[in-house]
């Protein structure tokens, strides 16, 4: 009679590990060898942030803040494709109302780096649909690349698990788009970038379209776009310098720092060389030439990944923290740009400088463009804050926080950036950093000897992109 007891305390036992056993499977996917995202390499967010670097180059509208939006949420959607796979971290599903994503398929088992895959295929394609009538060739090159990558993976799993994974990856990849379609003013916002709608306002130092192009103005409406981290009152840039003609005033002096640093650059004036050279590295102003700003940085994030030898975990926290901190530090800049209105140095410098110094009444900015001949380019937007000082410090702070003050790196990072190698219509000659810091800081700086910001619009750019990439690190990544 004890034996027959003991069996069936046995039997209750195994029954209850079971019913475990399968609650466990509600909540997580079985682990196994490949069960975690970190057992993937980087080489699919390599493969496919090079993609996006080769149409950012042509994608007109898509500079500036449509490009950090466009790799925002194509991050976000990698990292929730794969997230799964990523026991310490969470979805952020709950951060963003009206946002509803797929579920992975309990006890089943995914290959990640084909969700991400199909995540890229799947957004990139949206982002860049105006490529589909302008470059078709260029826009087929998303599908190529996906079918390569599918390729390989089909020798590395099942035919089953590849489908589930594929089918996932886009899934999610459906879902945040739908979700992206909500945020009005800035859905394919790069159709319509220089509105005919807008007029800016006139009065003294407000900025009006300038030479040499005259070109209207760019996203005005730019600020109401949905944000990641930031909140509404982190989107407003101090207060710039009042506007004063006065040689005594601040104002004129941050405009006579830009009219000589560039004087010096013509002029061949000490340190001319490294002066201009910092300016044409960090432009990537001219569509058709160079990627966007913003891009430059996640360019640098692709080099130091394959450097490190990240694996597909940490590239997917990466380039969801970079997107997001560089699309909402253009939502904040072009909000306040539109704001204050400050005008550029050239509409100053012609005006006000012209009056004491007869030759600046024909004063250019050092950007040009080759492709086109134009000479003394000036952004058609406000110089209040510097975008691409946004942009720099909002990057340089997401790589600082992720390969800087570790065992390996204790508060420096050595590098050298290779984005314009071989370039020829500038000076694209490789630059070395020390830290993450000076490198978006350069970038940020590089506008003075370019000729087309005053020092307060970098200074207070450098502060909002660090503050956007400081509210995208505190959200709640991990458990």
């Amino acid at each position: 009679m004890k034996f027959f007891k003991h069996i069936q305390v046995l039997w209750l036992v195994a029954f209850a590990a079971a019913l475990s056993l399968q609650s466990c499977h509600n909540d997580e996917v079985i682990p196994s060898d490949r069960s975690q995202t970190k057992s993937f390499d980087y080489n699919v967010y390599k493969s496919w942030n090079n993609k996006y670097m080769e149409l950012d180059r042509y994608a007109k509208g898509n500079r500036p803040g449509t490009g950090p939006r466009a790799l925002a949420y194509m991050g976000l959607s990698a990292y929730e494709s794969v997230v799964a796979g990523m026991p310490e971290y969470k979805s952020l599903e709950l951060q963003y109302p009206g946002l509803s994503l797929p579920k992975v398929e309990n006890g089943q088992e995914y290959y990640w780096s084909a969700c991400v895959n199909d995540s890229y295929a799947y957004l990139m394609k949206r982002f860049f649909s105006r490529l589909e009538i302008e470059y078709p060739t260029l826009f087929q090159s998303i599908d190529q690349l996906h079918n390569v990558l599918h390729e390989q993976y089909t020798d590395k799993t099942t035919p089953e698990i590849l489908d589930r994974s594929e089918a996932y990856g886009k899934s999610i990849a459906t879902a945040i788009y739908e979700w992206e379609i909500g945020d009005i003013a800035g859905h394919n916002a790069f159709l319509n970038p220089q509105p005919a709608e807008y007029h800016p306002p006139l009065g003294p130092g407000l900025w009006q379209p300038t030479v040499s192009d005259y070109g209207a103005a760019m996203f005005p409406f730019w600020g109401d776009v949905r944000c990641f981290a930031m909140g509404q009152s982190d989107l407003i840039a101090r207060p710039p310098y009042p506007y004063s003609e006065d040689e005594g005033s601040p104002f004129y002096a941050q405009a006579f720092e830009t009219y000589s640093a560039v004087n010096n650059v013509i002029k061949n004036g000490p340190g001319a060389y490294d002066a201009k050279w910092r300016a044409e590295f960090w432009s990537d102003d001219m569509v058709d030439m160079t990627f966007g700003p913003p891009t430059h940085l996640a360019a640098i994030a692709t080099q130091v990944i394959e450097k490190e030898n990240l694996n597909l975990a940490q590239c997917a926290e990466l380039y969801a923290k970079l997107g997001m901190a560089m699309s909402d530090a253009g939502v904040a800049l072009w909000k306040s740009k539109y704001i204050y209105n400050v005008e550029r140095p050239i509409s100053y410098i012609r005006r006000v400088f012209a009056q004491k110094y007869p030759e600046a009444a024909n004063w250019k900015t050092i950007l040009n463009n080759p492709l086109t001949g134009l000479t003394g380019f000036t952004p058609p937007f406000p110089a209040y804050p510097s975008g691409h000082s946004g942009f720099g410090g909002a990057g340089a702070k997401i790589l600082s926080s992720y390969f800087e003050y570790t065992p390996e790196h204790s508060g420096t990072y050595t590098f050298t950036d290779l984005c314009h190698k071989d370039r020829v219509e500038f000076i694209g000659t490789p630059r070395t950093f020390t830290s993450f810091k000076e490198l978006g800081d350069e970038d940020a700086y590089s506008r003075i000897p370019l000729g087309v910001h005053f020092r307060m619009d970098c200074d207070e750019g450098v502060r909002i992109g660090e503050l956007a990439a400081q509210r995208v690190l505190e959200l709640p990544w991990k458990k």
